[in-house]
């Protein structure tokens, strides 16, 4: 089974970026920067990636990310991610950076979008993987920040088709962000955001009521709410769901408790995805390596996340229809 997963097209839709920052590469950013880091090895490094909330995965996320000073620096973290993801037969990916983390400690927006959308280029020629770009809005700071960000984003609506919503649930409901995603659907800008990960199914309801969004990232609490399900089911509405990311931030405690499965074998639209690959042990590859060796899956339900990915994805509908093509023949 292994193999039929290595060997299955994948479509990524939530994937922050800075999430997929290596420790190995954080060292050379960092000797490249001048930049001193608290531990002496990336091995030791790789050792504090061990937390257990979303709290304390995010002290040390934002740790990392500081590592991250020029257009060089985000060209190559984009680069990287993209080389692992070919190695995953990811054919198509959708990538999340959080503007504010860089801004806020001096970085330029320009710098920054500037860096990943090059990498982003050179990989769709090169490797063939197609890509999309979303900026997030950090859920912690305020309405008037996000506001200040999308004012960047405006400018480079060339090279970013959406806005989503990220960092810290709890004590940040999606209603504190209605204006500005209001700006930006009025803009022509697609709308993500983070829900019913750690905070409750009501989030999930003021996702797609206030922020309408189209598609929720995460949302695995959906299933206290059996009503929310049926409606997810009814209006397809997708959830990027992150199966690695929820067991080490104790979302579940084991793979085996895990709802990804039972929501896919209801009619939900669930798709998997890596998170923050780097900081939650793995890969494309190896989220649906856990999931199906927790669950027990047949390849048409494996191939069912890649299709619901496809469609969820914000590309035009031919070539939706052609990588539809591509899984099928997969698995024909």
């Amino acid at each position: 089974m292994n193999a039929f997963i290595q060997g299955l097209p994948k479509v990524e839709l939530h994937l922050h970026i800075e999430g997929s920052l290596e420790p190995e590469l954080l060292f050379k950013l960092a000797q490249r920067n001048g930049i001193d880091l608290p531990y002496l090895s990336p091995e030791q490094l790789r050792l504090a990636y061990e937390f257990d909330d979303l709290q304390s995965f995010l002290d040390i996320y934002y740790q990392g990310a500081d590592a991250l000073r020029t257009e060089q620096d985000f060209y190559d973290l984009t680069w990287a991610y993209l080389e692992r993801s070919i190695a995953d037969n990811v054919i198509h990916t959708e990538i999340f950076f959080d503007p504010q983390t860089h801004t806020d400690r001096g970085i330029a927006f320009d710098t920054v979008i500037n860096g990943i959308y090059r990498a982003l280029k050179r990989g769709q020629k090169e490797l063939g993987i197609t890509s999309q770009i979303i900026a997030c809005f950090l859920r912690h700071l305020s309405e008037e920040s996000a506001i200040q960000t999308f004012a960047d984003i405006l400018k480079h609506q060339d090279k970013i088709i959406g806005v989503g919503l990220d960092s810290s649930e709890l004590g940040h409901p999606p209603e504190k962000f209605k204006r500005v995603f209001e700006q930006a659907k009025q803009a022509g800008f697609l709308t993500v955001a983070h829900a019913g990960e750690e905070g409750p199914a009501q989030n999930i309801v003021d996702a797609i009521e206030m922020l309408s969004v189209s598609r929720v990232d995460h949302g695995v609490q959906c299933m206290t709410d059996e009503a929310l399900i049926s409606e997810l089911i009814k209006t397809k509405m997708p959830l990027t769901v992150c199966p690695l990311s929820n067991i080490k931030l104790r979302v579940f405690d084991v793979m085996e408790d895990h709802n990804i499965v039972d929501l896919l074998r209801k009619g939900v639209s669930v798709t998997i995805n890596s998170d923050d690959p780097a900081y939650f042990g793995g890969y494309m590859s190896d989220n649906f390596n856990a999931v199906n060796n927790a669950h027990t899956l047949t390849h048409k339900e494996l191939a069912q996340f890649s299709l619901n990915a496809i469609d969820a994805s914000f590309i035009e509908e031919s070539l939706k229809q052609q990588y539809r093509d591509v899984v099928l023949a997969y698995i024909a």
